[in-house]
């Protein structure tokens, strides 16, 4: 998960819960990590990857898999989540660990223009659209070699608000049908206190960040990716 003001998230059973939550959430990082590796810059052997608010590890164990020559920077502000993280990948793979946000290593010299690509899941979401969206994608960008390319993976608003009652409505029947019993306390930190955005917001996020437009390579339900790549 992202930077400051993003909610605390307990680790244990965090991807169970997610699963139930997000439709398509057990196929994310590895259409993530498929579509990084096949980037301009991060399809090149011994890449420099970042994966921004790692979590407990998903994207950086589908990254391993994928593509263990990979040189990965695993960046997460909860050291909890990161303990987790580097507990499931237990050595493997070539990954550096940071207890930090985005911001921070942007301003740190030795990463600016750094990554040939990164991956960004569920966390842009979690920031209020008040100047810390952009910051969060602008530091991205920094942190990237021109050329690169994010993926990025967020709740949006609805594109059509006469459907939105609707997917609202299935989303919870999806959770129903997926077995979701967690509790309110571990669910809140997840579903509440959340600010997603349009897709011509988002496309004025990412332009003033240094991206060009964002182009569309995941939906289902009010859940959406789209490839991002830094301008020149």
């Amino acid at each position: 998960m992202g930077v400051s003001a993003v909610p605390q998230v307990n680790p244990a059973g965090y991807d169970r819960i997610q699963r139930q939550l997000i439709p398509g959430y057990s196929s994310l990082a590895r259409l993530g990590v498929a579509l990084l590796a096949a980037s301009p810059l991060a399809s090149a052997p011994g890449s420099e990857v970042l994966v921004a608010g790692c979590g407990t590890g998903g994207e950086l164990l589908e990254a391993v898999a994928q593509r263990p020559d990979w040189h990965l920077t695993a960046l997460d502000p909860s050291a909890d989540m990161l303990a987790e993280a580097q507990h499931r990948l237990e050595g493997q793979g070539h990954v550096s660990w940071r207890q930090s946000t985005v911001e921070a290593l942007a301003e740190d010299q030795a990463s600016t223009a750094r990554f040939g690509g990164a991956l960004s899941v569920l966390v842009l979401q979690s920031l209020p659209d008040d100047g810390r969206k952009l910051a969060f994608l602008s530091a991205l960008a920094a942190s990237l070699q021109p050329g690169a390319q994010l993926v990025l993976v967020d709740l949006m608003q609805a594109s059509l608000p006469s459907l939105e009652q609707q997917v609202s409505t299935a989303w919870l029947g999806f959770q129903r049908a997926s077995g979701l019993q967690a509790p309110e306390a571990e669910l809140a930190p997840l579903t509440q206190g959340l600010h997603p955005i349009g897709l011509a917001r988002l496309t004025s996020l990412v332009n003033a960040a240094g991206f060009g437009d964002p182009a569309r390579i995941f939906q289902a339900l009010g859940f959406e990716g789209f490839l991002l790549q830094r301008r020149n």
